[in-house]
């Protein structure tokens, strides 16, 4: 009998042992789930801002002109644009999230440009990826060639601006985040950004190499990220049922 109800303590502290490895393990998801998002939040964030102050700059620039149907369409949905891509923003609950809210910007940013043009009697403008190195810098007008530190040469779209300044040996303007205590370009940001480029990009045929750490400009460092989060999420496995053992055994004086 003294056996059994032994045994019987046994499997259930072993069952509660595991339920507390499986929460807190939960827990050590959702936290992680957390840093995550909170600064790829704040990049949607700052680019659904930088479209906001473009909007501002065309309706300065349209005053006073007596725009036709289509420059009003255009303008309507860039204006569109912004509101879906704030409220997007604002909604985002998990890094990937940002994927639309950048997609809804290149849309914008595509619909300012065909009203400016319209404006201008000009014709449409031929659909072009946005900057590569700032995709807030708006469409590109070129492909250069690109080789950053360490890394492989690439064409890539660029901005009337970077382009003239990759071509004359000068550093484009990059678009930079924070990776902990480093500023580095957004495609070296890890996995968590690479949603945020494919948003910008993905509507203009594949361009892997854009998501590649180990291709382009990362080296090793994308490889070195995916052992990483494998030895954290093994460390979060022991870690959460050790933490549930240690709890079965919290009541008994040794």
């Amino acid at each position: 009998m003294v056996e059994m109800v032994l045994l019987l303590g046994l499997l259930g502290g072993l069952a509660a042992a595991a339920v507390g490895a499986g929460m807190t393990a939960k827990k050590r998801e959702a936290a992680k789930l957390e840093a995550d998002l909170q600064p790829v939040k704040r990049l949607a964030e700052e680019d659904v801002t930088a479209l906001g102050v473009e909007l501002q700059e065309l309706d300065i620039d349209m005053a006073g002109r007596d725009l036709g149907a289509g420059e009003n369409a255009d303008y309507q949905r860039a204006l569109d644009a912004y509101e879906a891509s704030k409220a997007a923003a604002a909604s985002m609950s998990r890094p990937d999230d940002i994927r639309h809210v950048t997609e809804i910007l290149e849309d914008g940013r595509y619909a300012m440009a065909c009203v400016r043009a319209r404006v201008e009697g000009l014709p449409l403008p031929t659909r072009r990826p946005p900057c590569f190195f700032d995709p807030r810098h708006g469409m590109s007008v070129a492909d250069v060639p690109y080789v950053p530190p360490g890394g492989t040469r690439r064409d890539v779209p660029a901005c009337q601006l970077d382009a003239e300044r990759v071509r004359v040996g000068a550093e484009p303007d990059i678009r930079k985040v924070m990776v902990g205590s480093r500023r580095v370009p957004y495609w070296q940001g890890g996995r968590a950004y690479q949603p945020y480029a494919q948003g910008y990009f993905g509507g203009f045929g594949p361009m892997d190499w854009m998501f590649m750490g180990m291709l382009f400009g990362g080296g090793f460092d994308g490889l070195g990220e995916g052992i990483g989060a494998i030895g954290e999420g093994i460390g979060d496995m022991f870690g959460g049922i050790g933490d549930g053992i240690g709890g079965m055994f919290d009541g008994f004086d040794f």
